[in-house]
């Protein structure tokens, strides 16, 4: 069995063009750039790099997460100390928190602070919870 690798053939034409872009200078670039735009309408992308559609589901272009959710997934076998700490993190009453706990998966805190989610996924974990950041 032979393995064939695909090539793709290029014009002289296209060749030539392709190198003599390749080396212009900065300012002969720029000036190319205005060149298109004024008598072609033809508008490099933003910032002048390539832009591509993102991928499903989000893109290189997305912007990093500020703001999170802690999620209680699980409360183990130590359930009166998880009720106790969710208590003391959401300020609800014990029966709140009683029920908050036996309804998980339940969302504790929303939008917060990378920080603050570490910090009460660390308490949490410490009772014998099972947490989540999203």
């Amino acid at each position: 069995m032979s393995e064939e690798t695909a090539t793709i053939e290029f014009s002289d034409d296209a060749k030539s063009l392709g190198d003599q872009i390749a080396g212009l200078t900065l300012k002969q670039a720029k000036e190319l750039s205005d060149y298109l735009a004024d008598a072609h309408g033809i508008e490099p992308a933003a910032g002048g790099a390539v832009m591509m559609a993102p991928a499903e589901g989000g893109g290189a272009a997305e912007e990093a997460q500020t703001e999170f959710d802690v999620v209680l997934t699980g409360f183990g076998d130590k359930k009166l100390q998880v009720v106790k700490e969710v208590k003391a993190v959401t300020g609800a009453t014990l029966m709140e928190a009683k029920k908050l706990v036996e309804g998980c998966p339940t969302t504790l805190k929303e939008k917060v602070s990378k920080e603050e989610a570490d910090e009460l996924k660390t308490k949490m974990e410490a009772t014998g919870a099972s947490v989540e950041i999203k």
